[in-house]
């Protein structure tokens, strides 16, 4: 089967290779779509962590089903479903508390074990959820809105508490987006003025702040003096995160959802005098795939504009340069097989 292959930082290499046997508990799957996620270019990049070469990258994945266990009467094949990339132990610590997300032996598929751009891949089947009435793109954007919705679920989100979401990728988009649905006041901080006008438009954020006009002021001024009792820092940035702390109201919580090959740092008399909490978000849980999976049945997303670029398997190695140069306006860049 077709595969390509990340072999080493900035380069990627078209293989032959065998399509895979089925395991004991798993489903073989025809792979119909990828979404490229900002781990996929910075592994690419050669700036992800966790992350060894030479790995097929993917995990943003629609796929059909090929055959399933005998013990799976939910999945049929033919039935078109989104793969759950977090491959846990179920027996640690985080297992054992239902926290599958934070496995103490995390494997996700495209990080730490091949993903899927391939043609087909075996997976367990209990990381596959149907998604009737959902399209294949749809479908293959669930994992990433996913990141967003546990992040929103992770800070506990009340109605008309002020969020700031710092960060308008993909990531920081579907924050703002979960964060409205929880009835929260959004407001949307990018250096790039298309990207906030977007904002706007699609979660809708309720404000937008240019981080390179002043931010401090401007969000001091939508809050009335009080500044955000959540924030969450969607840019894998370690300045823009070192940053985040000084947004964050007496008494908030601070939620890291971009990652970073990197330390931070900030000041703990900061830190302290909020008596504020920092939260990481890693990953999601089936209830967060079930939550986008009902969102966007429900209208509640536009997976439409979200998708901004569209290749054939056939042609994404030449594409992908190009999903890196902000100038291209890449929002989603989705892969058709």
């Amino acid at each position: 089967m077709r595969t390509i292959v990340c072999e080493e930082p900035n380069r990627l290499v078209w293989k032959e290779t065998e399509t895979p046997v089925r395991q004991p508990g798993e489903a073989l799957v025809r792979i119909r779509r990828i979404g490229i996620c900002g781990t996929d270019l910075h592994a690419y990049r050669g700036n992800q962590p966790y992350f060894e070469y030479p790995r097929i990258l993917g995990h943003e994945l629609s796929a059909e089903i090929v055959e399933t266990p005998d013990n799976a009467a939910e999945l049929e094949p033919g039935d078109i479903v989104t793969i759950m990339p977090y491959i846990e132990c179920g027996i640690c610590v985080a297992c054992r508390a239902g926290k599958t997300n934070c496995c103490t032996s995390m494997s996700v598929l495209g990080v730490h074990q091949d993903g899927g751009m391939r043609e087909y891949m075996s997976v367990p089947a209990d990381h596959l959820l149907k998604t009737e009435g959902l399209s294949l793109e749809q479908t293959a954007v669930i994992e990433c809105f996913s990141i967003g919705a546990h992040a929103v679920r992770r800070a506990a989100l009340q109605p008309e508490e002020f969020a700031l979401v710092i960060g308008a990728g993909p990531i920081g988009l579907g924050v703002m987006k979960f964060a409205k649905l929880a009835g929260a006041r959004v407001i949307a901080m990018d250096i790039n003025q298309e990207r906030l006008q977007y904002c706007r438009t699609w979660a809708p954020a309720d404000f937008t702040v240019n981080a390179k006009d002043d931010p401090l002021k401007a969000i001091e001024a939508i809050t009335g003096g009080d500044f955000p009792t959540a924030v969450f820092d969607a840019t894998g940035n370690a300045k823009s995160m070192e940053n985040a702390l000084q947004y964050v109201a007496h008494g908030g919580r601070l939620v890291y959802v971009g990652l970073v090959k990197a330390n931070i740092s900030f000041s703990d008399p900061e830190f302290h005098k909020r008596e504020m909490s920092i939260l990481s978000s890693r990953n999601a849980s089936r209830v967060d795939f079930e939550h986008v999976i009902n969102s966007i049945r429900a209208g509640s997303i536009d997976t439409d504009s979200f998708v901004t670029h569209r290749v054939p398997f056939d042609e994404m190695i030449g594409a992908y340069e190009t999903w890196l140069k902000p100038e291209t306006g890449v929002i989603k860049a989705m892969v058709e097989l």
